[in-house]
Order: structure tokens, then sequence, then C-alpha cells
């Protein structure tokens, strides 16, 4: 199990990490959902390299991938296949499969909650199940992970319950001004570049995924339960359901840090829980108080650290600074644009207080001074 784990990090993550500037977190929850055996389902705008890194993930590991983007007039033939019509003549329904969503090992589907009723139905099956129906013909799905993206969250009830079968939810935004010059030549080297190669398999990923229950999680259990009434409490829907899946998550992130025994520090799995995008700065301030006195130790996860440490006090002397401006004088467009970029920044960072009363305080100053800027 370690040599495969060793293998994807140096082979797999951490290359794609050199190469996609500024996403680390997706490349360790595409780790963590192949390894989890769940799907992972992406909110932000388009062309944030959302279905690049996932076609490269499973292009390193040689497994087979299907993408499509859906709209409101997709079809089922266009994602599962056509009716073979020759079989059909036969008096036999069947689909023709061939590099379609059925074979595929990884896929994305981008646009999730295009999907009409037709496709929706069969999509629930397929992460529910692993399983593709059409009239008497049954195929059992070699599928790892499904992934997903929308630029918005969905508000039918028959698409409420798609998006709770993506046990994993990231919110994704555009590089910051500052990683503009890294992005550039890391995605100009990206276009001229081979296919990352390594010696995992989408079958060495198949077998990680099937030792998840043998991780030890008694000692974490009743920790974790009383995150997930705190979870509940600022409003998520964590289901009993849903809860136990999270425990794969959980015992995904310590067999990815090569362990067999969970830890307090790979709760911070549940940083992605949330179902509106409003939730997301509480739950993350949450779930870094939990997991900060063991983040730092050996063994952890990467992702179990906060990104920064963020003192109330600095970023509050920031927005003094930005009021001031604003107040002085009325900015220019070029400048408008530099500040809005520095509250938002600002804002992202304070979703990291742990102090409820600091955090809300310093985002609610921010979107204030977002709305004079207009």
């Amino acid at each position: 199990m370690n040599d495969v784990v060793g293998r994807l990090r140096t082979e797999v993550i951490e290359p794609l990490k050199r190469r996609f500037v500024g996403r680390d977190e997706v490349i360790d929850l595409i780790a963590l959902a192949v390894a989890a055996g769940e799907h992972l389902f992406l909110h932000g705008p388009p062309g944030t390299a959302k279905s690049a890194l996932i076609r490269q993930f499973a292009s390193a590991v040689r497994g087979h991938y299907f993408e499509y983007l859906l709209t409101r007039f997709s079809e089922p033939n266009e994602v599962f296949g056509p009716i073979d019509l020759i079989r059909l003549r036969e008096g036999t329904v069947a689909t023709v499969t061939t590099g379609m969503l059925p074979e595929a090992e990884f896929a994305f589907l981008d646009e999730l909650f295009n999907a009409n009723s037709a496709i929706l139905n069969n999509l629930l099956t397929v992460l529910n199940e692993r399983t593709y129906r059409r009239g008497a013909e049954v195929h059992a799905l070699p599928l790892l992970s499904m992934f997903a993206a929308s630029n918005h969250l969905p508000e039918d009830e028959g698409l409420r319950a798609l998006f709770d079968r993506f046990l994993l939810r990231c919110h994704i935004d555009n590089l910051r001004r500052e990683e503009m010059p890294r992005l550039l030549a890391a995605g100009w080297e990206l276009e001229r570049s081979e296919p990352i190669e390594s010696s995992v398999t989408a079958a060495d990923l198949r077998g990680l995924s099937r030792r998840v229950y043998q991780v030890n999680i008694n000692g974490i259990a009743e920790r974790f339960a009383e995150v997930v009434w705190k979870v509940r409490d600022i409003g998520i829907g964590l289901t009993d359901r849903r809860a136990v899946k999270v425990l794969k998550l959980v015992a995904a992130s310590a067999l990815l840090c090569g362990r067999v025994e969970a830890r307090v520090s790979d709760l911070w799995v549940l940083r992605y829980v949330w179902d509106r995008e409003e939730q997301v700065a509480p739950l993350a301030s949450m779930i870094a108080g939990v997991v900060e006195p063991d983040s730092g130790t050996a063994g952890a996860h990467p992702m179990a650290v906060s990104p920064e440490r963020v003192e109330p006090e600095t970023m509050a002397r920031h927005l003094d600074r930005i009021a001031a401006e604003v107040a002085s004088r009325r900015p220019g467009l070029a400048d408008a644009a530099r500040l809005r970029e520095q509250l938002c920044d600002l804002a992202d960072r304070a979703a990291w207080l742990t102090d409820d009363r600091a955090r809300q305080h310093l985002i609610d100053r921010a979107r204030t001074l977002l709305s004079e800027l207009g």
C-alpha cells in the first residue's frame, strides 16, 4: 500500500502541482476522491483548469476517461452511448458503450445541473450503484470517481438529489493577480509538454480504495461524532448516511499519508461537505480549529494545515488603509480593480479565522467596502 501511495505522490500528485499553478487543493481532492471511491463537485467559473486537471490525472494513471459538456438539450445517447441498431433489428435492445461513460474509470461532466430528467435518473444510479440500466440490460461500471462542475448550485429538488451524491464539494476561483506571472509561465510550458507518465495504474488506485475499510478509525470516532453535530449546527444538511460516507474520506486521508490509523488531522476532509456557498467560510474556520492541534505533526495530511496564519489585527489595519483610500478620493478604474482584488483576498483569508466574531466582522467590513466601490 505504501508503495502505491508513495508513487502516487511523487509521480502524479507532485508533478501535477508543478504544472498547475495555485491548484494544489483541487489536485489533493482528486486524489482523495479516487482513494475513497467517492465523487467530487467543483463550483466555479469556466476557464479554471478543472477538466484539464482531471484529464491529466486520468492520463497519468492510464485510466479510461470520459468528458462531456451538458446542455438542456443533451440526450442520454450522448453520455451513455447510442442503441446498437444492428442488434435492435434482431429484437435485442443493446447500447454501444465504446468510448462513453459506461466504460470510463474517470468521468467529468461539465455544467452538471443542465442535466434533464432522462440523464438525471441514469446518473443517480451510476453514482449510487456504479451501474447503468437500459431496458433489460445492466452494465456494471468500472468508474473510480465521477467529477462534475458548475458555476451555480442547484435549487430544483431533483437536482439537489444529484448534488447530494457528490460527497466532496470544492469552490474554485480564478487565480489572484500576483499569481498571474507564474500561471502564464506554467501554462505556456503545459502547452508544449508531454503528458505525465507514471508507474501508477487505475488498478493500483482501485486496490487502494479497497484498503479504506482496513483503516482503524476507533481513535477519532468520538471526536468525529462531535464535529458532525458542529457541522449540522452551522446549518449544513449532513445526514447520517453522508456522515458515514465521510468516514471513508477520513480513512482515505490516512491512507494517502501512509497510515492505517486515522488521526484528528484527517478530519480536514469535513471542510468540503458544505451545501451552500455562504457556508464555505464558517465551515473552513470551524474545521481549522478542530484539526489545528494535530495539523503540524509528522504524518499529517498537508491539507490539514490552514493556508496561512491570519492575524485579525493585521487584517483590520489593511482594511483601515483601504477604507481611507476609498474615502479620500474616487478611485479610478485601475485603482478600483486593485482595491476590489485586495478586499476579496482579505475576505478569503478572514474565512480561516477561528474566532467567529472577528471573522464575521472582518468579512462584513470587506463586503461593505466592496459595495462602496460599486
